[in-house]
């Protein structure tokens, strides 16, 4: 039966550039922000999708990642989450229901930390009626079940944790979601996720195999997949109740992984380091066959450079200064080479450019004589 209100009801278009029919989770809200943690906490699963996306150190693999983070303990898992101010946590892997009891301590302890407003969703294939009772009494806000058929979410309507169904918009699927939707809207789920189907490094192959393309050159997501969330959201708004999102590949990339490459960098930012509009950071770097921590001093004191200003960082073998000092100084010290740099603000500092300055004052004067 359709709603009695599908004429009132309207397909949105997000200011983050989803599509929404009803009302968004505030698991999406957070996560559009970037204020949720990303825990990924095994790699392990049992069903071996032929469109995961997950990268080779992680794809079957026991291991556990605070964002960018591995994890050795759990209090680095609440060092990242201050890092970044998380107002909520993404439980994912893998199938976290394999590592039930670690999974279940990580929720205590975030719950614990931050208290009952920090908002949990986790990721989920399948749980039983037991471990449903536990996670609703360790306070887990919300369940995203991967499946294609309801039963899960049939046992997980018995209790009071908000559940639904997350799930790639896969071009050729229209029927089977169809058939899924309806049953979902029969059992009252609360809400569907519909996300852009996307190549990857692993699973590029099998895509392919499948017929499957590119959008576009510039994009990493699969041409037809839109258009068939679009198409659900249509049907959804006439047949049924349900509250369903459909979440882009370039919402990811442009609006929620540079949200929370914000949050983290002003959270984290030394004095030398600009942060861009991206979220990534800005630095000048000195390094050389010199003892570095000795031309620190010499620096600071034959430019009269304030302490602050220049920093050596022992593991990258490295001076790191405002990028400004880095253009002033590049020719003027011996022995030392200047470049500039951008990285991401994140706990392994993924480095995205790498600028010479010595190769820069060569063209200059290049051109100068010129």
């Amino acid at each position: 039966m359709p709603p009695s209100d599908a004429r009132m009801r309207k397909v949105v278009r997000t200011p983050a550039g989803s599509f929404l029919l009803g009302e968004m989770l505030r698991g999406c809200k957070l996560c559009i922000k970037g204020a949720k943690l990303v825990l990924f906490v095994t790699g392990l699963c049992r069903r071996g999708c032929f469109y995961c996306p997950l990268s080779e150190k992680r794809k079957g693999k026991d291991v556990v990642y605070a964002n960018e983070r591995p994890v050795k303990s759990p209090k680095e898992i609440i060092e990242e989450a201050r890092a970044m101010g998380a107002l909520g946590t993404g439980i994912t892997g893998g199938d976290p229901a394999l590592r039930f009891d670690r999974t279940l301590r990580y929720i205590r302890l975030l719950k614990r930390t931050f208290g009952s407003r920090h908002h949990i969703h986790m990721y989920c294939l399948d749980l039983t009626r037991a471990q449903l009772s536990r996670l609703e009494a360790s306070g887990l806000d919300e369940l995203r079940f991967h499946t294609w058929d309801s039963s899960p979410l049939e046992k997980a309507m018995d209790y009071e944790i908000c559940s639904g169904v997350e799930l790639p918009a896969i071009p050729g699927k229209f029927e089977e979601i169809k058939r899924l939707l309806i049953r979902l809207d029969e059992i009252g789920c609360k809400f569907v996720n519909l996300n852009e189907l996307e190549f990857s490094e692993t699973n590029w192959r099998a895509l392919k195999a499948h017929g499957f393309v590119l959008k576009h050159e510039e994009s990493i997501a699969v041409k037809g997949s839109q258009e068939l969330a679009l198409k659900v959201l249509s049907w959804a708004k006439r047949n049924t109740r349900l509250n369903v999102h459909y979440c882009p590949s370039s919402l990811k990339d442009g609006v929620q992984l540079r949200n929370r490459l914000l949050r983290r960098a002003k959270r984290t930012v030394r004095p030398y380091e600009v942060i861009t509009p991206e979220g990534t950071l800005w630095l000048g770097i000195a390094y050389g066959k010199k003892e570095l921590e000795k031309e620190r001093r010499k620096l600071i004191r034959e430019f009269g450079i304030p302490p602050s200003m220049v920093f050596f960082n022992r593991q990258r073998k490295r001076l790191e200064m405002p990028p400004e000092l880095a253009e002033e100084l590049a020719g003027k010290v011996g022995g030392l080479k200047f470049a500039l740099v951008e990285e991401y603000p994140t706990w392994d500092r993924l480095q995205t450019l790498f600028l010479p300055l010595s190769h820069l004052r060569k063209e200059e004067e290049t051109i100068c004589v010129k």
